[in-house]
Parts: structure tokens; sequence; C-alpha cells
């Protein structure tokens, strides 16, 4: 509706003229046409719920931030968290596990060179023998130690020895809370087994190494100990975290660990 100036000085309503015939009408029924605006309003509501379910579609997550539920996304927030860290200490405990069962197999192989060299000593210790047969023992004997020296240096992971002289203690982390279990380290070099001068050149000397090789290889069993208690550790601290978690991926990650602890301990007759 257009207002004019009337010649009396009051402004009133102008008269449509052709040109505006239908103008008005057309104006109105945009502006205030009920149906009209519920279809919009159904429309942008359906927009909207499309989006959200294309964003559910791309990430595979039902609350995908604080808009969406922010108390549940605070509660999944904690545990993607606890996922996280534990997948972390899963990795800890692998690579604990690694550097452990090396220093075990070298201790499993140093023990049986161990026995060896006493089948050497025995057989040099038999009085009578002749210079050549003595010699021979002696050499195979040398040859023995040498090999335990060389195990010993190799026996390394991830630039970690736990059998070497002045090897220290291994903490490896165990829980999401900062808890740490620790392997003991034990030397195995023929220094330490007190083998590093032992000889056959006489009956005697085999007699005293016969007494050194059994003292060593007493010592290279309590090497068995370490995975063994690590192992019980490890069991005591997955049974204490289940009944923290529910979500079925920290649980999940919990049962791998505790059945690869159970095989370990299978492995060393305590299962």
């Amino acid at each position: 509706m257009r207002l004019a100036r009337h010649s009396s000085g009051k402004i009133l309503p102008e008269r449509a003229g052709p040109e505006d015939e239908g103008t008005e009408e057309m104006v109105s029924s945009v502006n205030v046409n009920t149906g009209a605006l519920i279809a919009l309003q159904n429309l942008n509501k359906t927009t909207k719920l499309l989006e959200v379910s294309q964003l559910r579609i791309t990430t595979g997550l039902k609350v995908n931030g604080p808009k969406d539920n922010a108390a549940s996304f605070a509660i999944a927030q904690r545990f993607r968290g606890d996922i996280k860290g534990i997948e972390s200490v899963k990795i800890a405990l692998a690579t604990g596990d690694s550097i452990a069962n090396v220093a075990v197999t070298a201790g499993q192989s140093i023990s049986d060179l161990l026995n060896e060299m006493k089948a050497k000593a025995v057989q040099a210790n038999q009085a009578g023998l002749d210079s050549a047969s003595r010699s021979a023992l002696h050499s195979d004997f040398t040859a023995l130690r040498d090999q335990i020296t060389t195990i010993v240096s190799s026996a390394s992971f991830n630039n970690k020895n736990l059998i070497t002289s002045g090897a220290t203690a291994l903490s490896v982390l165990s829980s999401i809370d900062g808890s740490t279990i620790t392997v003991s380290a034990q030397s195995l070099d023929i220094t330490a087994l007190g083998i590093s001068s032992s000889s056959l050149a006489n009956s005697s000397a085999a007699a005293t190494a016969l007494t050194s090789i059994n003292s060593a290889i007493s010592l290279g069993l309590l090497l068995g100990r370490v995975p063994l208690d690590r192992l019980k550790d490890l069991l005591k601290v997955v049974d204490s975290r289940r009944t923290a978690f529910t979500d079925p991926k920290l649980t999940a990650i919990l049962d791998e660990i505790e059945l690869r602890a159970k095989v370990e301990l299978a492995k060393l007759g305590q299962i």
C-alpha cells in the first residue's frame, strides 16, 4: 500500500494504478502463506537431520561433539583416553616381554654350554689322562667358554641387555596410572659365573673347574625366576584393572595381555 499527501495536507492511502494491480495481493500471499512456512520449516528440519546422519555415518560415532550430548561426549572422551593409554601400555609390555625373552633364551643357551663344559671337566678330572687328550679337552672347554662370551654380548633387544656385566634392572610400564613391573638383571658373563680363569690343564685344575661350573649352573638358573615373577605380577595387574573397565575394546586388550602371560607361564610349567 502506498501513501500520498493530499492537497489538504493529510497523508492518505494512494489508490493503486493499473500497473500496481495484483502487487499487494502477491506480496501478502508470500509473507502469510501458512502452508509454505510449514513446508519450509520441515525442509530445514529434514536438512539438519540429514546432516547429522551423514556425520554419524562418516565418523561412525553417535555423539560427535559436545553439542550432540555433552555428558555422553565427556564420557566417550574419557574412554578414548583410557583405550589409547592401554594401547601404549600394551606396547610397553610387548617391548619388555621381548627384552626378557631374549635374556631368558640366552640364559638357557648359556646353561646348555655350562653343562657341556661340566662334561669336559669331568672327563679331564680323570687321573692318568694322557696329555694329548687333556689338551683336546682343554681346547674344547675354552671354545665353549668363548661361546658364552659371544652369547652374553649379543643378548640385547632395543639396546637393553639384562645379562651383561653391569646390567641394570628393567622397569616396564604396566598400567595407565604409571605403575611399573621391574625385571631384575642378572650378569651371566664368564667373570660373574666364576669360570674366566678355569682350566683343565691337570686333574687338580679340572676338579676346581668342575666346582666353579656347578656354581655357575646354579647362578644361571636364577634367571628362570625373572620371567616367572614378572608374569605373575602382570596377571595381578590385569585382574585389578579388569573390574574398572566395561568397554569391550578395553576388556579385549586386557584379555589378550592375560592370554599371552598365561601362555608364557604354561611354557615355564606354572599352569
